[in-house]
């Protein structure tokens, strides 16, 4: 199990990660162009692709709920994350430490074996 979870949270983290920084993007870069230069274009295409990463994060927070039998304040916390902008940032730092931990476990099992 240790395994598989950590692969979800780090699926996780990477997934977060680009879903910010698409959110970023599509605030500050797309939408300036969208009404101050009148390019709507980049809204479509940023937005595109920051709905598909939006999605993909939502099934990764529930992979890795599933596989870490998270309980339901954490979830929310997560599925929250995706509508504030730059939080996954913050949320990604306390699964880099998790995941570091829980690699420490595993070899310190392994090596005591």
């Amino acid at each position: 199990m240790n395994n598989n979870y950590i692969a979800k949270l780090i699926q996780l983290r990477r997934t977060g990660f680009c879903e910010a920084v698409s959110f970023v993007v599509l605030l500050c870069v797309a939408m300036p162009l969208k009404y101050y230069y009148d390019y709507p274009l980049a809204v479509k295409y940023t937005g595109w692709a920051h709905g598909l990463l939006f999605i993909i994060y939502i099934a990764a927070v529930l992979r890795a709920a599933y596989a870490g039998s998270w309980g339901l304040k954490r979830i929310a916390i997560f599925l929250t994350a995706a509508f504030v902008p730059l939080a996954p940032f913050f949320l990604e730092k306390s699964l880099k430490t998790e995941t570091e931990e829980l690699r420490n476990s595993a070899t310190a099992k392994l090596t005591s074996s």
